[in-house]
């Protein structure tokens, strides 16, 4: 069973670095894994992921030696698990509002005692059955993670639950839809964001677990590790391009042969 990198980071408290990929980047994990991420976040509940392209996409992770979260929008038992079993390192899962939600889930992703999840062995997590099945559950638990996106005001209501649920690793504030239902701007600094961001990081301090969110700059990443967040995104694929693509067409116009 591969070691997880983010694991390896929380164990020592340090923050996470985790980028983000919308599109089936073959290249991304390697070069992510050079510029020293611990992670790649693969988005595929916004954005469409043939189940094959998840599996080559999951294992060009391995290869590069790079965790790999899935965020994925399924609530089926065999479907998450079949990612683990593909090698996903963690999934996310978006829009978590109760107790009984995280608890369903935990149950789903995780082996006894955690939780029911289904016993096969023979994938990629577990190196194809090539070692047998003895110590697979429980490095499975180790080393595996499920984290749940804070995404309304009903979770927000029911944090203390929810980061107390056994096989909760992690809570992300997805800042989209948070604010979105709050009825504010996608602002930081808004009261309302301010207040729900010192909601998540109370509940998982007291809870033991890991929390976070995106980030756009090195001074909001030094903040949020100030307050205690571990699970820190910051770069995509999809950022990468479009703040590329009009610095390289700049070029074009500032040349004399334009």
């Amino acid at each position: 069973m591969r070691s997880s990198l983010i694991r390896s980071r929380l164990r020592q408290n340090k923050p996470a670095r985790i980028a983000c990929m919308y599109y089936a980047t073959t290249m991304m994990p390697a070069h992510a894994a050079k510029a020293g991420f611990d992670a790649i976040w693969l988005d595929s509940e916004h954005s469409t992921w043939e189940r094959h392209e998840l599996q080559r996409l999951i294992a060009m992770h391995h290869l590069a030696n790079i965790d790999c979260i899935v965020r994925t929008g399924s609530r089926n038992a065999t479907d998450l698990y079949h990612l683990l079993e593909d090698g996903a390192t963690g999934l996310m899962i978006p829009l978590v509002n109760t107790a009984a939600d995280a608890a369903a889930l935990a149950q789903a992703v995780k082996f006894p005692p955690l939780g029911q999840r289904g016993l096969d062995g023979a994938g990629l997590d577990n190196n194809f059955y090539l070692d047998g099945t003895l110590t697979y559950p429980a490095a499975a638990n180790a080393d595996t993670f499920l984290i749940v996106q804070i995404e309304t005001q009903e979770a927000l209501a029911n944090i203390d639950a929810i980061a107390g649920t056994p096989g909760i690793d992690g809570l992300f504030i997805g800042p989209g839809d948070l604010s979105l239902r709050l009825g504010c701007p996608l602002d930081w600094k808004n009261p309302k964001m301010v207040a729900a961001q010192a909601t998540v990081a109370a509940a998982a301090a007291k809870h033991g677990v890991a929390w976070g969110r995106p980030s756009g700059t090195a001074e909001d990443i030094a903040e949020l590790t100030r307050q205690g967040a571990r699970l820190i995104a910051h770069g995509s694929d999809f950022g990468a391009v479009m703040r590329m693509l009009p610095a390289f067409a700049q070029a074009f116009n500032e040349s004399p042969a334009s």
